[in-house]
């Protein structure tokens, strides 16, 4: 639910700028907290699905599937921001809202449906017959990668 209602804000936000209804404006801070979390999501995100293969928990490796993903958000965050603010192009950062909020209703329908997740729990053990790969992933899950 919290990347429907993630969309649903960035979506609103982004029109109303676009619409011409008030205007984007240059964030310094925005792209130092950007940046900042373009340099550490991706070790936090590593680190999550290392520890929840580790734990057979399937939700902490669907959180660090978030993480990653919070990373991509982050980088094109900041292009958004670098763009309006050393170009004065206002019209950048809520175009690179609205592909981020696609991206959140793409996720979230992925995770309604059960996508994307595919750790082992703990206490069940594959069968003999079972096809895994090194991580414990079945044939087609990503969360591996």
């Amino acid at each position: 639910m919290s990347f429907f209602a993630l969309a649903a804000y960035v979506d609103a936000d982004a029109v109303r700028v676009l619409a011409g209804t008030r205007e984007a404006e240059q964030s310094i801070p925005g792209i130092v907290i950007a940046a900042l979390s373009l340099t550490v999501m991706p070790f936090l995100s590593a680190a999550q699905r290392r520890a929840g293969r580790e734990l057979g928990s399937a939700s902490a490796v669907a959180d660090s599937k978030q993480t990653l993903l919070c990373t991509y958000l982050s980088a094109m965050l900041l292009v958004g921001l670098v763009l309006n603010a050393t170009l004065g192009w206002s019209w950048a950062d809520p175009i690179t809202a609205l592909v981020i909020a696609a991206i959140a209703v793409k996720e979230g329908r992925d995770a309604w449906q059960g996508k994307g997740c595919c750790a082992p729990t703990a206490a069940v053990v594959p069968s003999a017959g079972a096809e895994t790969d090194a991580c414990g992933c079945r044939p087609g899950c990503d969360c591996c990668n």
